[in-house]
């Protein structure tokens, strides 16, 4: 017997979101991914630590905006994909081709799906890389933001992002950003994960809250 909807929590059938923060930045010879971890329906919160950095391939991962379900959805094909794909060409696929899956699939089905997924990663043939994709958008950029908390850190980022940052200070750059944004953004908190890419493979971490930076306004 089906349980009676009526009779459940209202966020339990409302469609969970991840109203987020997600950056991923590059540096010479790799790329730094990180999110917060708070998933959100509606006013409610129904997730504290969510990991919203999720695998691609061994050397490539994502970071997941929107519909915290078709955002999954999207990272696991295209993590199917990129398996079959590896396979077939008998070595690791490129970056780009990561994002090309996830900007095929964001444009198929743009009216059925409500997620932004930003890729970043490392290959052989260039390096560190991250993309943007969205509805069918491809843009490789040198850095990319994205979620609700996004619009409190733009002009952090303008102006603290320059050219050549090396490992640590592109870390230090997300964590920055990420604690700001879920200072300032309701949708946005927990703890922030970050993974850092290169070519020896990804190495993950979690910050918990009292570990992250302290800023004037605290």
């Amino acid at each position: 017997m089906f349980d009676d909807l009526s009779s459940q929590p209202a966020w339990l059938s409302e469609e969970v979101k991840t109203g987020t923060t997600i950056i991923a930045i590059g540096f010479e010879g790799g790329v730094v991914l990180g999110s917060d971890s708070r998933v959100s329906a509606g006013a409610s919160v129904v997730n504290r630590v969510m990991n919203k950095l999720s695998p691609l391939h061994d050397k490539i991962y994502c970071a997941l905006s929107g519909s915290a379900a078709d955002a999954q959805t999207i990272a696991e094909i295209v993590n199917y994909q990129l398996d079959v794909h590896s396979v077939e060409v008998g070595e690791d696929p490129l970056v780009r081709s990561a994002a090309t899956l996830v900007k095929n699939i964001s444009y198929k089905y743009k009216e059925e799906l409500s997620a932004h997924l930003i890729v970043g990663g490392w290959d052989r043939r260039g390096g560190g890389q991250v993309y943007v994709t969205l509805n069918g958008l491809l843009s490789k950029q040198p850095f990319a933001i994205g979620g609700s908390g996004s619009s409190y850190i733009y002009g952090f980022v303008d102006a603290e992002y320059r050219k050549g940052m090396s490992r640590r200070e592109c870390q230090e750059f997300v964590v920055n950003a990420l604690t700001l944004a879920m200072n300032r953004d309701g949708s946005s908190g927990g703890v922030a994960y970050i993974v850092t890419v290169d070519e020896n493979g990804a190495e993950e971490k979690c910050i918990l809250g009292n570990e992250l930076p302290t800023f004037f306004d605290q």
